[in-house]
């Protein structure tokens, strides 16, 4: 029989730490007078590592939050929902790695909001937004887009935002599911919301909540959400992560400043850009050793719909220096769309641009999808 050894670590404590043992056996390190005075606005690779790490911290906890919080499968369980912060200006900040098609779409559903409600006079305090409809950065109507605007202090406008969007079992329409491979319009996929104030003056607004998840109903053929319940206990769900998520910004504020949380957000959308931007330029290049001028790409939906894409790359710049692509829809006419450097798509996650299609936005094809073609 071997004899048993005792097995030993070691644990460094920083100056201006304390250790302790908990009754537990745990190690427990009390930061005391810690000095963050010297950290700037200028942006120091360290620095900007461990505001990455905070930032994508926070992202990840209002994750945990609305895992614990919600019944349904699809989010408890399933985990098809994505969290994240973003700028003022609605600019992504991080986002966490949980449903990666979710990554670009809420960028566009908070800065829609933000667009969407200045004649209203801006976000309030204490309120709360609710969106899926594609014309507001949706993406298909069972993932219920869910954003809080942070205030800070006597701030008249937001200082950041957090959102969440999660995949909702069922919101009515044609089918249960809510995602009808025969739909002809919006109304029968779904409860719309372009910019419903879920949350108002700090009260939940369940009762015309209820009513908009039962309007499908009206809708011939269609009926209003059947599961109710989980649909409310989701969407509280949803709040209170995002609630989560200003807790945790309004702590790293109190530890940093303001200036200088909101200068990191800007140095790590910077970062990104010049990230994209470089690995373009490396895939530029290689395109030009191999005799080519552009990438291209062709594919069908299932109905039989055509996507054309065509990008040339600037390997200077790192810009796409053309984008051209053909929108084959039925019943619609056909698109050609071209755009110079400047109405290029931006490489960073913080601006993104729809470029002008020979007169045409491209949000024609989500007014077409809703039956209200304007353009």
């Amino acid at each position: 029989m071997s004899e048993w050894k005792p097995k030993f670590s070691t644990t460094l404590v920083e100056p201006n730490c304390r250790a302790s043992i908990t009754p537990t056996g745990d190690v427990e390190i009390e930061l005391l007078d810690v000095d963050k005075k010297n950290i700037g606005t200028e942006v120091d690779p360290i620095q900007l590592s461990i505001f990455s790490h905070r930032f994508m911290s926070i992202a990840e906890q209002m994750g945990t939050v609305l895992q614990r919080s919600s019944i349904s499968t699809n989010i408890k369980e399933r985990l098809d929902f994505s969290c994240a912060l973003f700028g003022p200006d609605g600019g992504l900040v991080a986002n966490a790695p949980h449903i990666p098609v979710h990554l670009g779409g809420m960028q566009a559903s908070v800065k829609f909001q933000i667009e969407h409600l200045k004649n209203e006079g801006g976000f309030k305090r204490g309120t709360v937004i609710l969106s899926n409809h594609p014309k507001a950065g949706g993406s298909h109507l069972p993932d219920l887009t869910v954003i809080t605007p942070v205030f800070f202090d006597d701030s008249e406008k937001p200082d950041f935002f957090v959102a969440n969007r999660g995949h909702h079992a069922d919101i009515g329409g044609l089918v249960p599911g809510s995602m009808p491979p025969h739909s002809t319009s919006l109304d029968q996929e779904g409860a719309a919301f372009i910019s419903f104030k879920i949350v108002e003056g700090g009260d939940l607004q369940e009762e015309a909540l209820t009513e908009a998840l039962k309007e499908p109903g009206k809708v011939p053929g269609c009926t209003g959400t059947r599961n109710l319940r989980d649909n409310l206990a989701d969407l509280n769900a949803q709040i209170a992560a995002n609630q989560k998520g200003i807790t945790l910004l309004k702590e790293l504020v109190e530890s940093y400043s303001m200036p200088v949380v909101k200068a990191y957000m800007e140095h790590i959308q910077e970062n990104a850009e010049h990230a994209v931007r470089e690995l373009l330029k490396k895939v530029g290049e290689e395109m030009h050793q191999r005799g080519k001028s552009h990438l291209k790409a062709e594919d069908r939906m299932d109905d039989g719909t055509v996507i054309k894409l065509r990008v040339e790359i600037e390997e200077v710049s790192g810009w796409s220096r053309d984008l051209n692509y053909l929108l084959f829809i039925p019943n619609f006419s056909q698109m050609r769309c071209s755009t110079s450097p400047e109405q290029a798509f931006k490489c960073t996650p913080a601006a993104t641009h729809l470029p002008q299609c020979s007169g045409r936005r491209l949000s024609t094809v989500f007014d077409a999808w809703s039956g209200e073609i304007s353009h």
